[in-house]
């Protein structure tokens, strides 16, 4: 089984896409991809990005899974995964509650 690959969304917006029966973040629209981290990326990825919305999901997904493309592209001197196209809610392995610690940091996925 492949190592799996991450993404940090709201609750609201997974409720949302269960009902929907797929994900599309809002990058997708803007960007035509979704953002996603490897395990070793998430906790700069959400002390980034996410420090300061609350009610955070951490979805763990399968890239074997992912129906849609998925290119590993740079940024910030990293190679990130993202996902070119709606994420299919069979290939999402887990929807985590996620926050951070009391010290303000974000853990690194299990």
């Amino acid at each position: 089984m492949a190592e799996p690959i991450f993404h940090i969304t709201t609750a609201t917006e997974w409720r949302a896409a269960t009902e929907a029966g797929r994900y599309t973040a809002p990058s997708l629209d803007v960007e035509g991809f979704i953002h996603t981290s490897t395990a070793d990326q998430v906790p700069r990825t959400a002390a980034r990005f996410y420090a300061d919305i609350d009610d955070l999901v951490l979805l763990e997904i399968d890239p074997e899974s992912v129906t849609p493309e998925i290119r590993w592209e740079p940024s910030d001197g990293e190679l990130f995964p993202h996902i070119y196209g709606p994420l299919d809610l069979a290939a999402v392995r887990g929807a985590h509650p996620f926050g951070p610690a009391p010290d303000g940091s974000f853990p690194r996925p299990a």
